[in-house]
């Protein structure tokens, strides 16, 4: 929710990426009010991004965040609306498409993460995006999709809910082939050694407030984006119940189908039918 004296640079979607401290399975706790002020302030941050198409400026920032500001990148799709000068995320309002660019982290191993932003769980995850989680939210709603709830523990597992999210991942091959394919087949299940079957919700994950200074974060944006285990964090989580635990992990990378680390790739939202 805004805030008198806000301005519109102080709310837009930034490259800033913090994870809230306290338990990872645990949501910290909200009130209706809470709630639906985060929702409120959501909506706003969509709103925001659409009507000016730009992202907090560098000569807007406090010092602190002027250092970790991303530079302006070349725009690749100029038929499409983007969101943010120096974040990778385009709209389609017309598919109802969310274009992100990324990059292949991790070929090989296990799996707690699908998709997370650039610099944060990339050891975890096959595709490091360069956009802020709370960036890819606002474009969700953008095209028409509302979130649902987390996945909760407490006193019992209940999944996430949300509209359930095609990915499909766009790259170029060694040949100058331009290839797609769904997200779900680039990950693999540790004990039936098939691909994905079921499809991400979008869930929404949560804000927190600091205490110290009253800032609101977006919990995703500490890595949490697109999840095959599950998180209360989560933007997108699979609605099926599958541990964090080191031991337990599910899912891992189908290293067969997965084009070699540091290649550019492009992930793309949509409703799934």
């Amino acid at each position: 929710m805004t805030h008198p004296g806000d301005s519109a640079a102080s709310i837009l979607p930034t490259n800033e990426r913090r994870l809230a401290p306290g338990p990872r399975r645990m949501a910290p706790a909200r009130g209706a009010a809470a709630c639906l002020a985060s929702a409120i302030q959501t909506t706003v941050l969509a709103m925001l991004a659409i009507a000016s198409g730009v992202s907090a400026r560098a000569d807007e920032l406090t010092p602190s965040e002027a250092g970790d500001a991303a530079v302006a990148t070349e725009d690749r799709h100029p038929e499409l609306r983007r969101l943010s000068p120096t974040e990778e995320v385009w709209i389609d309002r017309e598919r109802g498409e969310v274009v992100i660019g990324g990059r292949v982290a991790l070929d090989d191993g296990l799996l707690e993460f699908f998709a997370c932003p650039a610099g944060t769980k990339e050891h975890e995850s096959v595709v490091a995006v360069d956009s802020s989680a709370r960036l890819v939210h606002a474009a969700l709603l953008a095209v028409g999709l509302e979130p649902g709830k987390p996945v909760s523990f407490d006193p019992e597992y209940r999944p996430a809910t949300g509209p359930k999210i095609r990915v499909t991942m766009r790259w170029t091959d060694a040949d100058g082939a331009v290839q797609e394919a769904d997200a779900r087949g680039w990950i693999r299940n540790t004990r039936t050694g098939k691909a994905l079957e079921t499809d991400w919700v979008f869930a929404g994950s949560a804000f927190w407030t600091d205490p110290a200074d009253g800032r609101e974060y977006y919990q995703a944006d500490g890595g949490d984006l697109l999840c095959v285990s599950n998180f209360p964090t989560a933007t997108l989580d699979l609605p099926i119940e599958s541990s964090q635990s080191n031991e337990a992990l599910l899912f891992e990378v189908f290293k067969e189908r997965v084009p070699k680390r540091e290649t550019p790739v492009e992930m793309i939202l949509s409703a799934a039918e």
